[in-house]
Protein backbone atom coordinates (compact mmCIF):
# COMPACT_ATOMS: atom_id res chain seq x y z
CA UNK A 1 0.00 0.00 0.00
CA UNK A 2 1.40 3.62 -0.79
CA UNK A 3 -0.04 6.23 1.37
CA UNK A 4 0.70 10.19 1.27
CA UNK A 5 0.49 12.62 3.76
CA UNK A 6 -0.80 15.36 1.11
CA UNK A 7 -3.96 15.28 1.85
CA UNK A 8 -6.83 12.96 4.57
CA UNK A 9 -6.61 10.08 2.68
CA UNK A 10 -6.14 7.26 4.78
CA UNK A 11 -5.62 2.73 4.43
CA UNK A 12 -7.74 1.06 6.52
CA UNK A 13 -8.57 3.49 8.87
CA UNK A 14 -4.69 4.93 9.51
CA UNK A 15 -3.48 8.17 8.91
CA UNK A 16 0.07 8.03 6.68
CA UNK A 17 1.94 9.03 9.67
CA UNK A 18 0.25 6.47 11.99
CA UNK A 19 1.42 3.62 9.42
CA UNK A 20 5.03 4.63 9.28
CA UNK A 21 4.75 4.90 13.03
CA UNK A 22 3.81 0.80 13.21
CA UNK A 23 6.21 0.04 10.60
CA UNK A 24 9.07 1.71 12.90
CA UNK A 25 7.91 0.18 16.34
CA UNK A 26 8.78 -3.25 15.58
CA UNK A 27 12.64 -1.81 15.29
CA UNK A 28 15.54 -3.08 12.84
CA UNK A 29 15.07 0.07 10.84
CA UNK A 30 17.86 1.06 8.40
CA UNK A 31 17.76 4.38 7.21
CA UNK A 32 19.09 6.28 3.93
CA UNK A 33 19.29 9.79 4.23
CA UNK A 34 20.22 12.72 1.67
CA UNK A 35 19.86 16.15 1.24
CA UNK A 36 16.62 16.77 1.92
CA UNK A 37 17.36 16.02 5.62
CA UNK A 38 19.63 18.82 5.81
CA UNK A 39 17.84 21.67 4.05
CA UNK A 40 16.14 22.82 7.19
CA UNK A 41 19.71 23.26 8.82
CA UNK A 42 20.42 25.76 5.63
CA UNK A 43 22.12 23.61 3.70
CA UNK A 44 20.39 23.45 0.11
CA UNK A 45 19.98 20.65 -2.17
CA UNK A 46 19.91 19.95 -5.79
CA UNK A 47 16.14 18.27 -6.59
CA UNK A 48 14.22 19.20 -3.63
CA UNK A 49 11.80 22.24 -3.14
CA UNK A 50 14.35 24.27 -1.85
CA UNK A 51 17.15 23.25 -4.77
CA UNK A 52 19.03 25.92 -6.55
CA UNK A 53 20.26 25.40 -10.03
CA UNK A 54 23.67 23.98 -10.67
CA UNK A 55 25.72 27.30 -12.28
CA UNK A 56 28.63 25.40 -12.28
CA UNK A 57 29.87 21.64 -13.04
CA UNK A 58 30.94 19.15 -10.26
CA UNK A 59 34.47 18.77 -9.64
CA UNK A 60 35.91 15.88 -11.31
CA UNK A 61 38.45 13.27 -9.72
CA UNK A 62 40.67 13.50 -12.92
CA UNK A 63 40.40 17.04 -13.01
CA UNK A 64 41.40 18.05 -9.58
CA UNK A 65 44.17 16.03 -9.60
CA UNK A 66 45.28 16.91 -13.48
CA UNK A 67 44.86 20.68 -13.00
CA UNK A 68 46.32 23.22 -10.73
CA UNK A 69 43.85 26.01 -11.31
CA UNK A 70 40.92 23.40 -11.24
CA UNK A 71 42.22 22.75 -7.34
CA UNK A 72 42.17 26.57 -6.72
CA UNK A 73 38.77 26.58 -7.95
CA UNK A 74 37.97 23.90 -6.07
CA UNK A 75 39.61 24.75 -2.67
CA UNK A 76 38.24 28.85 -3.26
CA UNK A 77 34.71 28.04 -3.60
CA UNK A 78 35.17 25.41 -0.82
CA UNK A 79 36.91 27.62 1.69
CA UNK A 80 33.79 30.30 1.12
CA UNK A 81 31.29 27.67 1.44
CA UNK A 82 32.67 26.16 4.44
CA UNK A 83 31.75 29.20 6.17
CA UNK A 84 28.10 27.74 6.00
CA UNK A 85 28.25 24.54 6.06
CA UNK A 86 30.82 24.21 9.00
CA UNK A 87 28.19 26.51 11.15
CA UNK A 88 25.37 24.07 10.29
CA UNK A 89 23.44 22.75 13.14
CA UNK A 90 21.42 19.04 13.31
CA UNK A 91 17.76 20.31 13.23
CA UNK A 92 14.83 18.63 14.57
CA UNK A 93 14.85 15.67 11.63
CA UNK A 94 18.81 15.07 12.39
CA UNK A 95 17.60 14.63 16.20
CA UNK A 96 14.46 12.65 15.68
CA UNK A 97 16.96 10.00 13.96
CA UNK A 98 18.98 10.02 16.87
CA UNK A 99 16.49 9.67 19.62
CA UNK A 100 15.32 6.53 17.49
CA UNK A 101 18.45 4.96 17.32
CA UNK A 102 19.32 5.18 20.63
CA UNK A 103 15.93 4.01 21.64
CA UNK A 104 17.52 0.95 19.66
CA UNK A 105 14.62 0.96 16.75
CA UNK A 106 16.98 2.15 14.12
CA UNK A 107 19.99 -0.30 13.37
CA UNK A 108 22.08 2.35 11.82
CA UNK A 109 21.96 5.25 9.29
CA UNK A 110 23.77 5.02 5.44
CA UNK A 111 23.76 8.73 4.61
CA UNK A 112 24.70 10.47 1.20
CA UNK A 113 25.05 13.81 2.73
CA UNK A 114 28.56 15.08 3.57
CA UNK A 115 27.77 17.55 6.66
CA UNK A 116 28.09 15.33 9.45
CA UNK A 117 25.15 16.71 11.14
CA UNK A 118 23.70 12.83 12.03
CA UNK A 119 26.45 12.49 14.02
CA UNK A 120 26.48 15.83 15.16
CA UNK A 121 22.78 15.07 16.46
CA UNK A 122 24.40 12.47 18.57
CA UNK A 123 23.57 9.40 16.02
CA UNK A 124 26.27 6.46 16.90
CA UNK A 125 26.16 4.05 13.69
CA UNK A 126 26.59 6.55 10.70
CA UNK A 127 28.18 4.98 7.48
CA UNK A 128 29.23 8.62 6.05
CA UNK A 129 28.70 6.67 1.77
CA UNK A 130 30.33 9.93 0.05
CA UNK A 131 32.68 10.72 3.02
CA UNK A 132 32.48 13.79 4.51
CA UNK A 133 33.77 17.37 4.59
CA UNK A 134 34.64 18.04 8.29
CA UNK A 135 38.28 15.93 6.73
CA UNK A 136 41.03 16.19 4.46
CA UNK A 137 43.28 13.50 2.93
CA UNK A 138 46.59 13.79 1.26
CA UNK A 139 46.99 12.12 -1.92
CA UNK A 140 50.42 11.00 -1.53
CA UNK A 141 50.92 10.18 2.29
CA UNK A 142 47.62 9.70 2.72
CA UNK A 143 47.25 11.72 6.44
CA UNK A 144 44.16 12.62 7.72
CA UNK A 145 43.37 16.07 9.20
CA UNK A 146 40.67 17.85 10.20
CA UNK A 147 39.04 20.81 7.84
CA UNK A 148 39.18 23.37 11.06
CA UNK A 149 43.40 22.83 10.76
CA UNK A 150 43.10 23.27 7.06
CA UNK A 151 40.45 26.34 7.44
CA UNK A 152 43.26 27.80 10.07
CA UNK A 153 46.13 27.39 7.10
CA UNK A 154 44.10 29.03 4.24
CA UNK A 155 42.99 31.72 6.17
CA UNK A 156 46.98 32.37 6.72
CA UNK A 157 48.07 31.79 3.32
CA UNK A 158 45.32 34.15 2.30
CA UNK A 159 45.58 37.33 4.26
CA UNK A 160 43.02 39.64 3.34
CA UNK A 161 40.85 37.47 0.75
CA UNK A 162 37.24 37.99 1.15
CA UNK A 163 34.75 36.85 -1.36
CA UNK A 164 31.23 35.43 -1.30
CA UNK A 165 28.96 33.56 -3.33
CA UNK A 166 25.96 31.27 -3.71
CA UNK A 167 26.03 27.87 -1.37
CA UNK A 168 25.93 24.94 -3.34
CA UNK A 169 24.98 21.23 -1.71
CA UNK A 170 28.39 20.09 -2.60
CA UNK A 171 29.60 22.27 0.45
CA UNK A 172 31.22 24.69 -2.20
CA UNK A 173 29.94 28.62 -3.31
CA UNK A 174 30.02 29.92 -6.76
CA UNK A 175 32.60 32.87 -7.50
CA UNK A 176 33.92 35.20 -9.98
CA UNK A 177 36.68 34.20 -12.26
CA UNK A 178 38.66 37.19 -10.79
CA UNK A 179 37.79 36.51 -7.13
CA UNK A 180 39.37 32.61 -7.67
CA UNK A 181 42.58 34.24 -9.33
CA UNK A 182 43.90 35.97 -6.23
CA UNK A 183 43.43 32.65 -4.30
CA UNK A 184 46.41 30.91 -3.04
CA UNK A 185 45.76 26.71 -2.47
CA UNK A 186 48.42 24.84 0.78
CA UNK A 187 49.58 21.57 0.49
CA UNK A 188 49.89 18.66 3.19
CA UNK A 189 51.89 20.50 5.80
CA UNK A 190 53.65 16.55 6.09
CA UNK A 191 54.92 15.69 2.98
CA UNK A 192 53.72 18.46 0.48
CA UNK A 193 51.38 16.39 -1.25
CA UNK A 194 47.86 17.35 -3.10
CA UNK A 195 45.16 17.65 -0.30
CA UNK A 196 41.31 16.74 -1.21
CA UNK A 197 38.18 16.46 0.57
CA UNK A 198 37.72 13.38 2.26
CA UNK A 199 34.54 12.74 0.17
CA UNK A 200 33.96 10.81 -3.19
CA UNK A 201 34.27 13.20 -6.24
CA UNK A 202 32.11 12.38 -9.52
CA UNK A 203 34.58 10.01 -11.04
CA UNK A 204 35.74 8.27 -8.42
CA UNK A 205 34.60 5.42 -6.43
CA UNK A 206 33.27 4.95 -3.70
CA UNK A 207 35.39 2.42 -1.32
CA UNK A 208 34.12 -1.26 -1.86
CA UNK A 209 34.59 -2.15 1.61
CA UNK A 210 32.20 0.70 2.89
CA UNK A 211 29.79 -0.29 -0.05
CA UNK A 212 29.57 -3.73 1.30
CA UNK A 213 29.31 -2.47 4.82
CA UNK A 214 25.74 -0.47 3.57
CA UNK A 215 24.36 -3.56 1.67
CA UNK A 216 25.51 -5.82 4.94
CA UNK A 217 23.07 -2.85 7.25
CA UNK A 218 20.12 -3.31 4.68
CA UNK A 219 20.16 -6.61 3.75
CA UNK A 220 20.11 -7.08 7.96
CA UNK A 221 17.23 -4.86 8.61
CA UNK A 222 14.06 -5.46 9.03
CA UNK A 223 12.58 -2.27 6.97
CA UNK A 224 14.25 0.40 5.28
CA UNK A 225 13.37 4.11 5.74
CA UNK A 226 14.51 6.38 2.70
CA UNK A 227 14.47 10.02 4.26
CA UNK A 228 14.86 13.13 2.34
CA UNK A 229 16.48 11.48 -1.27
CA UNK A 230 15.19 11.75 -4.81
CA UNK A 231 16.73 8.46 -5.32
CA UNK A 232 17.58 9.75 -8.90
CA UNK A 233 20.49 8.38 -9.05
CA UNK A 234 21.79 4.89 -8.40
CA UNK A 235 24.44 5.39 -5.23
CA UNK A 236 21.16 5.19 -3.12
CA UNK A 237 18.22 3.40 -5.52
CA UNK A 238 20.72 0.60 -5.28
CA UNK A 239 20.03 -0.07 -1.49
CA UNK A 240 16.37 0.18 -2.64
CA UNK A 241 16.78 -2.53 -5.67
CA UNK A 242 18.33 -4.72 -2.71
CA UNK A 243 15.64 -4.30 -0.04
CA UNK A 244 13.10 -4.67 -2.39
CA UNK A 245 14.76 -8.01 -3.70
CA UNK A 246 14.65 -9.24 -0.80
CA UNK A 247 11.11 -8.48 0.63
CA UNK A 248 12.40 -5.69 2.97
CA UNK A 249 9.80 -3.19 3.20
CA UNK A 250 10.60 0.62 2.40
CA UNK A 251 9.08 3.57 3.62
CA UNK A 252 10.25 6.65 1.96
CA UNK A 253 9.55 10.37 3.59
CA UNK A 254 10.34 13.43 1.43
CA UNK A 255 9.26 16.03 -0.44
CA UNK A 256 8.30 15.55 -4.24
CA UNK A 257 8.25 12.21 -5.84
CA UNK A 258 11.61 9.83 -5.49
CA UNK A 259 12.92 7.09 -7.93
CA UNK A 260 12.04 4.36 -5.22
CA UNK A 261 8.32 5.07 -4.81
CA UNK A 262 7.48 2.31 -6.89
CA UNK A 263 9.20 -0.28 -4.33
CA UNK A 264 7.56 1.42 -1.15
CA UNK A 265 5.15 -0.05 0.94
CA UNK A 266 4.55 3.72 2.22
CA UNK A 267 5.66 7.14 1.06
CA UNK A 268 5.00 10.67 2.94
CA UNK A 269 5.61 14.32 0.71
CA UNK A 270 6.19 15.57 3.87
CA UNK A 271 8.63 18.18 5.32
CA UNK A 272 11.03 16.46 7.41
CA UNK A 273 11.43 18.18 10.77
CA UNK A 274 7.93 18.04 12.06
CA UNK A 275 6.61 14.47 10.65
CA UNK A 276 9.99 12.90 12.48
CA UNK A 277 9.53 14.75 15.59
CA UNK A 278 5.94 13.24 15.28
CA UNK A 279 6.84 9.88 14.19
CA UNK A 280 9.67 10.08 17.47
CA UNK A 281 6.20 11.33 19.52
CA UNK A 282 4.40 8.39 18.43
CA UNK A 283 6.81 5.57 19.49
Amino acid sequence: MTESAGGPRSVLGRSPLASLAELVAGGGVAVLSGAGLSTESGIPDYRGPTGRARRAEPMTYQRFVGSAEARRRYWARSHVGWRQIGLAAPNAGHRAVAELEGRGLIEGIVTQNVDGLHQAAGARRVIELHGGLDRVVCLTCRERTSRTELEDRLRSANPGWEASGQINPDGDAVLADEQVERFRVVDCATCGGLLKPDVVFFGENVPRTRVDECFALVAGARALLILGSSLTVRSGLRFVTKAAALGIPIAIVNQGPTGGDAEAVLTLDAPLGVTLTHLAARL
